[in-house]
This record gives structure tokens, sequence and C-alpha cells, in this order.
């Protein structure tokens, strides 16, 4: 049996004409007016473009801490644009993100975006061509633009594509909240989804570029790759549940303020206020900076119990706790400096940690 499936594609005018445009009817569009869960968390927005906008909602909204996507329009001259004449508007396809920064850095989002895209095409994103399908990211401020500008040359520095990145970083614009149907399109119709996105030949591209790290943030690789990125003994502990020796180690007796970082993953796990001498040649803290960046197991790999700590987004060895630490935690988290990395005050705000540096004041 022979089955014919129309497909409804996320183009423009300016699209190739193998492609079927939408013909579905415009309600009027407006600036975004969303109204935020009242959850008590500071939130933030970004915007990127990356072509077509149905591609671009699911990679952000699957990650911890993203409270929105919202697919719109932005960068043109033209206001209140609608999705047939964004383009002659000089507008782009763009989704705003919306997340709690104590949950995800803007860093991490540069990275999920990165794994998106081509960001060595100047006239479109894969199968969609012209100006309304490019890429770029708009900066809400000149914290952003660092942030950006230290992203986009560190994957130049990586050498991953051949090619020169174009992607500009453009200061902050208005966005225009795009039609209600083309929100959170992968979940209204994901088979045409699914075709569309296998069809505009995006996730072979993506799949051949980044293989293993496709799916990944917070720059977590593969371990083919960590090893590569790592020394051996970063490797052998993070990877190998491996333990580096007492008293010969880079952080035992730091006493500098500032935050510890997963070294796989960068998401925040410790405070140096925390920090404290345990005696035992490890670095070792009565708390966790976030509860939420770590996970607890049960450890029987010796002669008696004890309770491993993780990192959630790595799932990276980081130590051990025991309930032998001062008050008022009484607890003791006794962590390898290999599984971590020192981030001193003064860095935070370049390392895009801003938040955290009333933890200090």
């Amino acid at each position: 049996m022979k089955v014919i499936v129309i497909i409804t594609l996320c183009i423009g005018f300016a699209t190739v004409g193998s492609l079927v445009a939408k013909n579905i009817s415009v309600p009027e569009p407006a600036v975004d007016t969303m109204v935020l869960p009242t959850s008590g968390q500071a939130t933030v927005k970004a915007i990127f473009a990356g072509g077509c906008f149905w591609c671009m909602e699911k990679p952000f909204e699957k990650r911890n801490g993203v409270i929105a996507v919202v697919s719109g329009y932005a960068g043109g001259h033209s206001e209140n644009p609608n999705y047939q004449n964004y383009i002659s508007g000089g507008h782009i396809e763009v989704v705003e993100v919306a997340y709690n920064p104590d949950v995800i850095g803007y860093k991490e989002l540069l990275d999920v975006f990165w794994r998106q895209v081509d960001p060595t095409d100047a006239g479109g994103q894969f199968v969609d061509r012209g100006h309304g399908y490019t890429t770029a990211i708009f900066v809400k401020d000149d914290l952003q633009r660092s942030i950006a500008e230290h992203s986009k040359a560190a994957l130049a520095d990586r050498g991953i594509f051949k090619k020169a990145i174009v992607t500009p970083i453009i200061s902050d614009v208005t966005f225009y909240r795009a039609e209600e149907y083309h929100q959170d399109y992968y979940k209204k119709n994901p088979i045409r989804y699914k075709y569309y996105r296998y069809r505009s030949g995006r996730d072979q591209f993506l799949t051949k570029i980044w293989g293993d790290e496709k799916e990944m943030g917070l720059q977590v690789v593969a371990k083919s790759s960590l090893k590569n990125n790592l020394t051996p003994l970063q490797y052998r502990v993070t990877q190998e549940d491996g333990t580096e020796p007492p008293f010969d180690n880079d952080y035992w007796n730091n006493k500098r303020p500032g935050i510890y970082v997963d070294v796989v993953s960068s998401e925040p796990l410790f405070s140096s206020l925390d920090k404290y001498d345990s005696k035992t040649g490890w670095p070792t803290f009565s708390r966790p900076l976030l509860n939420e960046n770590i996970v607890e197991k049960d450890d029987s790999s010796l002669f008696f119990a004890r309770t491993e700590v993780r990192g959630k987004k790595s799932d990276s060895h980081l130590g051990h706790i025991f309930e032998d630490g001062p008050a008022p935690y009484g607890l003791r988290y006794c962590i390898n400096s290999a599984s971590l990395r020192f981030i001193p005050v003064e860095n935070l705000k370049d390392e895009g940690l801003e938040h955290l540096l009333e933890t200090f004041q």
C-alpha cells in the first residue's frame, strides 16, 4: 500500500520551490507579553536565531532551568510583523528563551545553540534559504555580549568547522511573538516536525559535525573526547570513579574566595564560603552551593557503605559525603580536586556566573 504524506514545512517566501509553504490563516501578532510562572526565582531572557524556529524550541525546552521558549521574529525594521511579511520587513525567525540563571547559565544556552545550527552559513540554514533563516545571537547587555563573544571564539578555536563562523552577535532588539500555530509545533505536529527536520538536512549535518556531542549541553562531551580534554588524573577520577592522593592535589589548601564548578560540565557545585579544613587532605565542604546540581548514590565498593556524590549533568564522580561535619549541617563533602575547576570571585562575571557574586557581598 502506498501512503502519501502531505507535509507542512517551516519556510517563507524565500524558500526553495521544492518545498510547500504553509497555507494557514494568520492571526494578528503582537510584541511578546508572555506571563511567566511566579516561582520567586529570577527570570532572564535570551534570543537566538537558528533558522526555522520550529527546530529551535525543543532543544532549549528540555533543559533544566528553562522556563519557556517562544517562537517569534526580530532584527528587522517593520513593526508587528507576521509570517506573511516578516521577511520583507527584514526580520529573521528567532526563539526567546526565558530561564532561571540559578539553574542554567547563559553560557550553557549558547552551548545548546551551537549544537543546533550551521554557524558557517551566511545564506540561511539547511534547506531554508534567505535572510529570514540566518543565524544570530541577540544580546541584551554587555555581559551577554562578553559571554557570547567568548563562546564564539572558543568554538572557533576547537576547529570543529572547516569554514569561518559567521553567526553575528547583535545588540538587543524588539521581539515579536509569532502566531500561535507556530508555538510548540514539535508537540502539536510531531510527525510533520520529525519529517521536516530530517528532510531539511539539519539532523544529518549536526550528527556529522558533533557526533556524540549533538544532544549534550554544558560542554559535556563523549568519553572518547573527554580523554583529549582532561588530564589523565581528571579522567580517572571523574570517569572511572578514582581517588586522587590526599595533600597532593590542587585545592585541598586553597583559601581564595570563589566558586568550584564541575570540571566536565561547568555546573556550579560548591562555594569557598562553605569550605573548611577537615584534616583529610582533600577539599571539603559543609554543603553544596546548589543541591540540584549534585546526585547522591549508595556506594558499597569498599567494606563499608558510603554515599557517593556525582555531578547531575555530567554524571562525573566527585567524591563522597559523610555525616561527621561541623554544625549547623553536620555534613562533610569530601571532594576530589581533579573533579573541580576553581573560579575566583573576580572572574565570576566573565564566566557567566555574576548572579553568584551577591553570595560574597
